[in-house]
């Protein structure tokens, strides 16, 4: 890898695939459904004592559609957060987008808005010294809008998308990843 991570960069991560087990055609709606996956604790504390900071971006349009709330939300993210630091790892804050596809919200990836809260909230980040891991098309366009290093997680075929269009890196998870 061509980066030399300090602690002047910064790491955005999103939540499901990533962080904790996707459910397929469902949401993680309460805490009892929210499944680490495997080696994403150790991959945190590492990143944490690399990254000056870590957020977590996520769509969650599961509340738009009246599947869970946003207090169900912050339940999920609060345990989250203390397991991770429970681990020796850290997350600085959680971004979400509450908005269904359809709305097109700034704050729904692939676009910008949770990018910018972050740097509202964070003015030190630098989005040329940011990586975004993510296991969507919409989190590479997200990282690639900002400027950032964009970190793909995926076991699919990837040739339609062409050579590192929407990603600088191909990875298999968070499990076992060094910079």
């Amino acid at each position: 890898m061509d980066i030399d991570i300090d602690k002047s960069w910064t790491l955005f991560l999103d939540r499901d695939g990533v962080i904790n087990k996707k459910l397929e055609n469902d949401y993680v709606k309460s805490w009892d459904e929210f499944e680490f996956l495997p080696g994403v604790l150790e991959s945190i504390q590492y990143f944490s004592q690399i990254f000056g900071k870590i957020v977590v971006v996520t769509n969650q349009q599961g509340i738009g559609k009246g599947l869970y709330t946003h207090e169900d939300l912050d339940n999920i993210h609060h345990k989250m957060i203390l397991e991770i630091t429970a681990s020796g790892g850290r997350i600085d804050k959680v971004y979400y987008s509450p908005n269904l596809n359809s709305e097109n919200s700034i704050l729904r990836k692939p676009n910008i808005g949770m990018g910018l809260k972050a740097k509202e909230d964070f003015p030190e980040i630098d989005f040329k010294k940011s990586v975004m891991i993510g296991d969507s098309v919409s989190d590479m366009q997200f990282g690639k809008n900002l400027g950032m290093k964009t970190f793909y997680i995926t076991q699919k075929d990837i040739s339609k998308y062409g050579e590192n269009v929407l990603f600088d890196y191909l990875i298999n998870g968070l499990d076992g990843l060094r910079f």
